[in-house]
């Protein structure tokens, strides 16, 4: 009966167990900047630029996708592990764990705290900054008080709450998931952005040689073809999912279009200003379907050049 109570620490205890809190942390941190996302989405700042959130909102998403999942597991595996042998309520390895636990969360809400206090004493409390601080507390309070009672041994007396509250957790992070899904798109839609952004890029670079080619000859070029250097190195990019080459033609001595077929409309920050007259050269905004970009060539700007020179390249 000794050697019951004094159960050792097994590789699958150690295991079991820190890979349930490294699930943990992952999944709770994901959480939070998922959250995070929808709360900067739905109350942009003017220092917000276009879908700078959709990046974090993947990588939170992806996150949740696979190590929530994972949590759930283990710490169905350990509870039951418990429930089975008692004893192993008092491994070490547990108590360390749930007890760091602990620690973290409880530190990291204080500071939440305090940084809330700070900002309203600053008078710089918004409602944008409350919401994500109340977001940290709400999230780590609540693992708080879980791995207190965990610590006590209450979800191995109560199994069913256990579970009642695993399926709550559960509902949360899975309508957040999806929610997510609704604001950056499915991954199909982020392959037609991406696609759209490289042919930008491509009309971009066009664009530049274009200019390079009227600055040494002091004439447009007739076709995308007269551009290609295997000197210089320079390629005519063609569309990347079609590989069909780009629209390109002159309008009159310093004017030409290129013309590119997207498949989305383009990504227009929320906090954009409009286009100045000057800058209409370097306005790449689209809908879906065919778009036309003219240009016009400044010799002020872009004054004939006497020596050639090296042209840029991707």
């Amino acid at each position: 009966m000794d050697e019951i109570k004094k159960v050792k620490v097994t590789p699958k205890d150690f295991f079991l167990w820190l890979g349930s809190m490294v699930a943990l942390y992952v999944s709770a941190v994901s959480l939070i900047l998922l959250v995070h996302q929808y709360i900067t989405y739905f109350f942009p700042s003017p220092l917000d630029y276009g879908d700078a959130y959709s990046g974090t909102f993947r990588f939170a998403i992806a996150s949740l996708i696979v190590f929530f999942p994972l949590y759930i597991v283990l710490t169905r595996m350990v509870h039951q592990d418990i429930r089975r042998v008692p004893e192993k309520k008092e491994l070490w390895v547990r108590k360390w764990l749930v007890v760091i636990t602990l620690f973290v969360a409880g530190l990291t809400i204080a500071g939440d705290l305090v940084a809330l206090v700070n900002t309203f004493l600053n008078g710089e409390l918004t409602i944008r900054f409350a919401l994500k601080a109340l977001v940290i507390f709400v999230v780590l309070g609540s693992a708080f008080w879980y791995y207190l009672e965990e610590l006590r041994g209450k979800w191995e007396r109560e199994e069913n709450n256990s579970k009642i509250i695993g399926g709550i957790v559960t509902l949360i992070v899975l309508i957040t998931v999806i929610g997510g899904f609704f604001i950056i798109g499915s991954p199909q839609s982020q392959r037609s952005i991406r696609l759209d952004q490289e042919r930008v890029y491509n009309l971009q670079n066009i664009q530049y040689q274009v200019t390079y080619y009227w600055q040494q000859k002091q004439k447009l070029p007739t076709e995308i073809a007269d551009l290609e250097d295997p000197l210089m190195g320079f390629v005519a990019p063609r569309d990347p999912e079609t590989g069909v080459m780009y629209v390109y033609e002159v309008i009159d001595a310093m004017s030409f279009k290129l013309c590119a077929d997207f498949a989305l409309p383009s990504q227009t920050p929320k906090n954009s200003v409009p286009v100045r007259a000057e800058m209409q050269n370097e306005n790449w905004q689209h809908e879906k379907g065919q778009k036309c970009f003219e240009r016009t060539i400044d010799p002020e700007l872009f004054p004939p050049s006497t020596q050639p020179s090296k042209a840029f390249m991707r």
